[in-house]
């Protein structure tokens, strides 16, 4: 199997399964999440489909839930663009790399001074010399 045709089945994929959750699916479990991308077994029997989901840990399993739960529907949806001997079995992995951006974000900005602080201490050291 090509690689060339594994990345395409991949991008297929994620579009029409980001496309499904953003307008038909109706499950309150399954908000504020974003497809990042899939991953696609070399046989094509197995799709990974990697997402990242606003909110903290329990949003997280929630919406797992739910994405699991219209795993069928989703996989049906795959099926009429994909027109391969097997229809990929879907599998939700939340990506953590978002979730690390953001902390590593939170950190930087507790570590480093802003900019309103840089331009007080500026101000502060450079005090107007007095002509007399």
């Amino acid at each position: 199997m090509s690689s060339r045709r594994t990345a395409r089945v991949a991008s297929v994929i994620r579009e029409v399964v980001s496309t499904t959750i953003l307008t038909e699916l109706r499950d309150p479990r399954i908000r504020n999440v974003t497809v990042l991308g899939a991953e696609v077994s070399p046989d094509l029997r197995y799709a990974k489909v990697k997402i990242s989901v606003m909110g903290d840990e329990k949003d997280e399993a929630l919406t797992l839930h739910g994405l699991n739960s219209a795993r069928g529907y989703l996989q049906s949806k795959v099926a009429e663009r994909v027109k391969t001997r097997y229809t990929p079995e879907l599998r939700f992995e939340v990506d953590q790399g978002v979730r690390k951006s953001f902390e590593a974000t939170r950190i930087l900005n507790e570590v480093l001074p802003t900019e309103s602080e840089d331009s007080d201490a500026a101000d502060s050291t450079s005090e107007p010399e007095s002509t007399g």
